[in-house]
């Protein structure tokens, strides 16, 4: 007989762990199961093993509201997040309701019978089995886990050398006495640099066109919930300030770059994007190690691009060839809506991309169905954490009013359709038409201001743009 729950979730991530301890806190009569694809939890955290991976958002916010941190370290390394992440499982029984190895390929509504339908494939695929629920929730993130963007490098047959990309760091890899040569310049490349140097690596960072890097603090003196607030208020306030005056915000970091690098260091052609501050996700260098890095000798960074790799290294457009024993390709991400699975309605498959986001957690004309996404501009868990809350209110709503389905239902006016992601990162460029949109008016929008949301997802009443209904009466019942 199939399995049947009151709510599957579907990753074991950060995401997936919150929406479980959520339910576990604010709805225990609700039964969960929590399925993920990969042999343990973390998601992330599991996934990127590279040398220095660590948050690029403050730890007190970027840690549960109900978990708090509990050390003073702001930017924590990925091994403390996944035994946080690991830890807060065990705590609320989690852990218990976790499926490891068992990864949702396929998820089919039927109206008739109220109910989902999701199919399962065991470990290496051989064998498949069906859980049955009443809500869906899928806690995926929004990125391929299987593997990351590796563009096209000419000349890669010629490389005598080790290509690796962070997402599948090999364990074996030893950089010390070696030149490295890392191949952009984002979050991962910023990370990267400093910790290959520590490792005893000669290191190149060769990017197309640079990032804005901020310093900020490795250690909070005095960690709680006060620094929490605090944390909020500065990355909202940091965002807003650079949305309505970016010449400020990008003076600012400019001038701390300038100010922590060796004097007469060519700021403008490696630290001057081309873009605003916040268009695309802010670089963070705990304590300025980036630019420790740089001022050591040991670490240097090259503005260009690559024409091929050729036997001893990189060929830059310009001719500099650049010595490598390893060539890492920090260049980004793949999207992946849903994690991939196949999302279906009574027979019609649903394609995320064609479909409006209502509030950005559910999608149109999908029943029994959420989503968490978190900010782009904020810590991912502030927003997971509302998305939570929302969603085990809404549960406890529909028992306590005896509502079988909630559909968020398309506006009676068009509206003009935009990016999901509010980056401009080349990832996010790259992909954005993978994922579903929102559009320009609530509740179809998702504003990347964490107190504001907070205080909108509050009022209890607000569902505007949902159908809720009670359940079907069997055919020939009596009113």
């Amino acid at each position: 007989m199939d399995e049947t729950y009151d709510v599957v979730v579907v990753g074991a991530g950060l995401s997936g762990i919150g929406a479980a301890c959520h339910l576990a806190r604010e709805s225990p009569e609700e039964s969960v199961v929590v399925l993920e694809a990969r042999d343990r939890v973390g998601g992330t955290w599991d996934l990127f093993r590279y040398p220095g991976v660590r948050s690029d958002s403050s730890m007190f916010t970027y840690a549960y509201d109900f978990a708090h941190w509990p050390g003073p370290t702001a930017l924590a390394e990925g091994g403390d997040i996944l035994a946080y992440l690991e830890e807060t499982a065990r705590a609320y029984g989690v852990d218990e309701r976790v499926r490891l190895g068992h990864r949702v390929i396929r998820a089919a509504w039927s109206s008739a019978d109220e109910r989902w339908r999701v199919t399962v494939a065991h470990g290496d695929g051989e064998r498949e089995s069906e859980v049955v629920c009443r809500f869906l929730w899928v806690c995926t993130g929004y990125y391929r886990y299987d593997q990351g963007h590796v563009p096209e490098l000419a000349g890669r047959e010629d490389f005598t050398g080790r290509v690796v990309h962070p997402q599948a760091w090999p364990a074996d890899l030893d950089v010390a006495g070696r030149d490295v040569v890392v191949v952009g310049s984002g979050a991962t490349a910023v990370t990267l640099v400093p910790a290959l140097v520590d490792r005893g690596a000669r290191v190149t960072m060769l990017q197309r066109s640079p990032s804005y890097v901020a310093s900020v603090p490795r250690v909070e003196p005095r960690p709680g919930r006060l620094t929490r607030l605090r944390s909020v208020v500065t990355q909202t306030g940091l965002y807003k300030l650079s949305r309505r005056a970016p010449r400020l915000v990008r003076a600012g970091l400019l001038r701390d770059a300038t100010r922590r690098l060796p004097p007469g260091y060519d700021v403008g052609t490696h630290f001057t994007p081309r873009y605003d501050p916040w268009d695309q996700r802010l670089c963070v260098a705990p304590d300025g190690d980036l630019f420790a890095a740089i001022s050591t000798g040991r670490a240097e960074v090259v503005t260009g691009t690559v024409d091929r790799l050729v036997p001893g290294g990189v060929r830059t457009a310009a001719g500099r060839v650049l010595p490598a024993d390893v060539v890492v390709t920090a260049t980004g991400l793949e999207l992946l809506a849903l994690g991939g699975l196949e999302l279906v309605v009574d027979g019609e498959v649903v394609d995320p991309a064609g479909r409006l986001a209502w509030r950005g957690l559910m999608l149109e004309g999908v029943p029994n169905c959420a989503v968490t996404l978190g900010y782009s501009a904020a810590s991912w868990t502030l927003r997971a954490d509302l998305v939570a809350r929302f969603v085990t209110r809404l549960l406890g709503t529909m028992r306590r009013r005896g509502l079988a389905t909630v559909t968020p239902v398309a506006p009676d006016r068009p509206q003009r359709r935009r990016p999901l992601l509010a980056l401009r990162a080349g990832y996010v460029l790259r992909d954005a038409a993978r994922l579903p949109s929102q559009g320009e008016r609530h509740p179809w929008v998702v504003r990347q201001d964490p107190v504001r949301e907070r205080v909108s997802f509050a009022l209890r009443r607000r569902t505007t743009g949902l159908r809720l209904e009670r359940p079907r009466r069997p055919a020939g019942a009596a009113r």
